[in-house]
This record gives structure tokens, sequence and C-alpha cells, in this order.
């Protein structure tokens, strides 16, 4: 019973084998939040939604909702180092802002990764659907959904086998995306010859039913969704090798390179196209990339429409690990039903989350598709997403603010902690509103229906959240208090990433080490590696950071 710590790393609240420690390392873990943000799928579908907004203007969307998101990345990175946990975003707010709040960022969180599956299977199911009519117009144009249903038998199959064979599935096909497009996009610039131009960064090439900076707005909307997702690495914190280091530099690094290959690619295809043209550019159809790739690179197309489907497969697989792993850390923490917590006992993998996943994103995906059409279920879905994931976003800046100024204030820096996060909140707040049709500026852009719904389909589902945290909050406050701490306390209990710990007692009465004298073991939370969290303590003990965390 001395490797205490070992036993933290081995057991999860359902009294199960935990997630499986040190199987993924910095290039898992970096594809994990390249893949969540599905390149080829973005760059086809998703920035392309945005064209009937902004027009010639769009790649200055793409820029704008870039540097939002690498102000958010730089919070979500340095949160990260200091609180890895398969909680992530919600383990965050909790510790920075306040338990309830976290509990409703994970609750928040769940709506964005269960529906992002469901949006990708329309995808898929519309994309192959129409290929294959084009190609030979005997085949259905709107058959699509058999192909939905093979995505998600496909995605449920490789999150079964655990994260390793799921990263790495996720690592080969985000690969051959990104290459993809990237050699597409050289080969339009070089045709564009003299018309390429820096004024597609300006809002000179707005359309005139949404000109300047509203239509810019309008369109980053769409360019948002595309970014969503690159801080998907930080669920996998408890599965990762050295995971403060590690998940700094895969959420940082997949903003900043992803971001840049929608720059370029949206700038290439603007200005091949031209700028004053591009309001009718679209997903499908003569003026879209697969049209221009069949118009002008023949066989080309091929690729193309390989690299979409390659790129909704990889994005569900990614969130559907997020998804499960944020649903296994509050079914630990006792703040789900505990079967949430329940693993494989051989691959580890979260197998009642990923039950519920499939169900959820299949569901969806058929129901909506059935309703509205999947384009326009796919908008609805897309228009949610943004929403619910901008919102995250917004607290989570908040949240690493509040961290360092309440929490951990030697390790505070005025810059990191707390000017990048007050400018990604500044510069996510336009979209947000725009998304949720709240005209609080003359620029925000009114959504049509059903795509004007999301703001609803959000409210409701926080007031329903609201209802839970108040259950919760009345029959387990101690849950509520130590949301999203088990995890760390594992990593702490080993000395993971922390210099000079010295094990489970490194630092007297940190999570991780032996109860107090005279409290025995079994009056700790079922399933909890470390002491009992009292229910009227009024906050847990936070990890003490790695000596690395002061560097300037």
């Amino acid at each position: 019973m001395a490797q205490l710590g070992h036993a933290g790393r081995q057991r999860t609240g359902g009294g199960g084998p935990g997630l499986r420690r040190d199987a993924v390392g910095l290039r898992e873990v970096l594809f994990q939040s390249v893949t969540s943000m599905a390149p080829a799928a973005a760059v086809a579908v998703s920035i392309p939604a945005g064209a009937a907004y902004a027009g010639g203007a769009l790649p200055l969307s793409v820029l704008i909702a870039l540097v939002a998101c690498l102000f958010t990345a730089s919070s979500v990175a340095e949160l990260a180092r200091q609180l890895p946990s398969a909680g992530s975003v919600a383990t965050y707010s909790a510790q920075g802002l306040h338990p309830a709040l976290g509990f409703l960022v994970a609750w928040t969180y769940l709506l964005v990764e269960a529906l992002v599956p469901g949006l990708l299977l329309l995808q898929l199911g519309f994309t192959v659907a129409d290929t294959l009519h084009q190609e030979w117009p005997g085949y259905p144009a709107d058959l699509w959904w058999p192909w939905a249903v093979a995505g998600a038998v496909l995605i449920v199959a490789t999150g079964f086998y655990g994260i390793r064979a799921s990263a790495r599935f996720g690592t080969v096909l985000g690969v051959f995306e990104v290459l993809v497009f990237v050699v597409l996009a050289v080969l339009l610039i070089a045709a564009a010859g003299r018309h390429n131009t820096l004024t597609v960064f300006t809002t000179s090439h707005t359309p005139p039913d949404h000109p300047g900076l509203s239509g810019v707005i309008a369109g980053s909307v769409y360019t948002v969704l595309a970014f969503a997702g690159f801080e998907a690495a930080a669920p996998l914190a408890e599965e990762t090798r050295d995971p403060r280091r590690t998940l700094r530099r895969a959420v940082l690094g997949a903003a900043l390179s992803v971001g840049l290959l929608f720059v370029l690619t949206t700038y290439a295809i603007t200005v091949y196209v031209g700028p004053d043209a591009f309001a009718s550019f679209g997903p499908s159809g003569a003026a879209s990339w697969d049209g221009v790739a069949r118009a002008s690179y023949g066989i080309f197309w091929v690729l193309i429409f390989l690299a979409v489907v390659n790129s909704t497969v990889a994005n569900a697989n990614a969130a559907t690990n997020a998804s499960t792993r944020t649903a296994f850390a509050l079914g630990r923490d006792g703040l789900f039903p505990r079967a949430f917590a329940r693993l494989h006992p051989v691959h580890r993998s979260p197998v009642v989350g990923l039950a519920a996943q499939f169900a959820i994103a299949l569901g969806t995906a058929l129901l909506l598709g059935a309703a509205y059409g999947p384009r326009t279920a796919f908008l609805l879905l897309a228009t949610v997403v943004v929403v619910a994931i901008i919102a995250v976003y917004l607290l989570t800046n908040a949240a690493c603010a509040g961290y360092f100024l309440r929490r951990h204030r030697a390790a505070f820096r005025p810059v990191r902690h707390l000017l990048l996060p007050l400018l990604g909140i500044a510069a996510f707040t336009p979209a947000l509103l725009t998304a949720a049709g709240i005209p609080a500026f003359p620029f925000v852009e009114k959504l049509t229906s059903p795509v004007s719904y999301a703001g609803a389909v959000v409210a409701g589902w926080t007031a329903v959240g609201l209802v839970v945290v108040a259950g919760v909050r009345r029959r387990r406050p101690d849950a509520l208090a130590a949301a999203g701490l088990v995890g760390i306390e594992a990593a702490e209990g080993t000395g993971e990433g922390a210099a000079g710990a010295s094990g489970p007692t490194a630092r007297p009465g940190a999570p991780g080490t032996p109860a107090r004298p005279g409290v025995p073991r079994s009056s700790a939370r079922p399933g909890a590696s470390g002491p009992a969290t009292r229910p009227d303590a009024a906050r847990p003990a936070v990890p003490s950071d790695p000596s690395h965390d002061e560097e300037s």
C-alpha cells in the first residue's frame, strides 16, 4: 500500500482500471487537436459557408478567427500545464472561477462534442452521395444516410480499441488531408498570377447585402466553426506522456499551424475565383473546391474528395475522444452517472460514453437530416456548436485570469494571464452575438431560420444544466467542490511532470497524499485517489506546479 501514487493512476471513480497512462505522446496529441479542427472538411465546407456573408473578404474573417483562437489557445495551454485532467476546460473553470461554472462548462462542452460527430456524419453523407450521383447519375443524390451510418460504426469501433489506436488513426488521416490542400492551394496561387491581392484582407470585397464589417463578422461565425477543436488535446491529459509540456505544445501548435493552413487555402481560392465573384462560392457545385479541382486539375478532384471524407471521419473520431473523456471525468467525480467512468478491462476505453456518443451522433444526424435535409441540418448543428463553443472559450479565458490571480499569484504574468485572455474574450464576442442572434451592436447580422434557432437551443441546454447543477450542489457538494481534481491527483501522486517531487508525499496535504492520521481511507469519496473532501470545505487543495512552470 506504500505505492499510493500507483494506485491513484490505476483506479477510477468506478473502481475499475484507470485511463491508460503514458499511452500517447506529442505527435498523437497534436493530431488529436489538428483532426478535431477537421482541416479538409473545414476548408471545403465550413469556411465556404461564410462566403455568402463575407464574400471576397472571407480571408479576413479567417484571420480574425485565427487571432481570437490564438488568444484562447494561450489560455488553454497555460491552464493545461497547471491542471492536467481529462476534465480539461471544465476543470479549468471549476478551479479558476467556481465549481458550479466548471460543471456548466462541462455540460456545454459535452453538447459541443456530442453534436460535432453528428454534424460530420451529415457532411459525410451528403458529400459521398453528391459525388456518387455526379459520377453515376443513377445513384440517388438524396441517399446520404447509409454513409452516415457507416461512418458512425467506424468511429465507435476505433474508439473501442483505446486511445492509442484512435489517436494513431487520427494522425494518419490528418497528415493526408493537410498535404492535399497545401498542394492545391500553392497551385491556385500560382495560377492566379497577377490577380493575387492583399485587398482580400480588407472589407472592400464584401457583398452588397452584407457590407463592411457586418459581413466579415457574420462570415466569421463559420470560420470559428473551422477552428473549433484546437483545445481537444486537453481531455487526453491523463493518457499523455509529460502532459504539462506536451499539451501546451499541442494546443498552441494546432491552433497556429491549422490556422495558417486556413488562411493560405482561403486566400488561394478567393484570388483564383475572384474576390468580387466569391459571394457565390459554396460547399458544392461548380463554385466549390470540388468544382474548381474538376475544372482545373482533372483527376485531382478525387484527392479533394478523399481528403474531405477522411477529414469528416478524423474529426468525428477526435470529437468522440474528447466527449467520452469529459463524460468519464464527470462520472468519476460523481457529477455524472458512475456508469460513464466504466472502462473496458483490456483497452481502457470509456465504453458507456462511446455507446452514448454513438447513439447521440447517429440519432441527431438521421433525425435532423430527415426533418430539414442534410445540408440545412448541417448548418443548424454548426451554428449551435459555434454558440456553445464560443461560450466555453470565453469562460476558459476568464478562468485563466481567475486561476492565476486567485490561486497561483506567484506565477502570474500580466500579458499571458490577463491581457491575452481579455483580448480573447473581446475577439470572440462579436461572433457569439451574431451566432446567438443578439443584436447588441450594429454590425451583428441576423441569420435565417432554422439556423437562427441555435441561440435558443443552447439557452435551453444551459437552463437544464442549471437545474442539474442545483441538484448536484444540494446532494453532492463534496463532488462539486472537487470537480476535475481526481485525475490531477493521480498525476501528482506519481510526481509526473513535477520537478523535485518525490512521489505522493511531495507536498503535505496535496491531492494524492495519504489521508490525515486518524482519518480512515474508507472515508474518502468512492474511487478518489486522494483524501476525502469535506462537504463543508470552501475549496479543495490545488496541486502545486512543477518548477519549470515558473519560467517567464
